[in-house]
């Protein structure tokens, strides 16, 4: 699936949840409150990370961890959309930094893949 199209979804689930808060709640959540739903989101996601480790045994584990990894997503997105941050074009940029900062002259795979 497309990226844009990933950021649609999220985003349409975005209005949807704000609709329902503020039905339920009277407002919907503030962007700190989502950012606080992602703080949430990935301390349940490391405890699946420890259920993987044998540490925390949980049913339906590998679910539960593909799980906790898009709601983490989600959220990321959720936020990008936000603050209007192009998360597609940072997270290239971003890569391209990082293979940037690990780059070995002598790396052959790396020279065949940029040409």
């Amino acid at each position: 699936m497309d990226f844009l199209v990933l950021s649609a979804r999220a985003a349409q689930i975005r209005l949807r949840y704000a609709r329902w808060e503020q039905e339920r709640y009277g407002r919907s959540w503030t962007e700190e409150e989502i950012a606080l739903g992602l703080v949430g989101d990935v301390g349940d996601l490391m405890k699946l990370v420890q259920g993987k480790a044998g540490v925390r045994p949980h049913p339906d584990l590998d679910e539960a961890l593909a799980h906790e990894l898009a709601d983490c997503l989600w959220a990321v997105m959720t936020l990008a959309s936000t603050y209007e941050v192009d998360l597609e074009a940072a997270f290239l940029r971003t890569m391209d930094q990082l293979e940037q900062s690990i780059a070995d002259p002598t790396d052959t795979v790396a020279a065949e893949e940029s040409q």
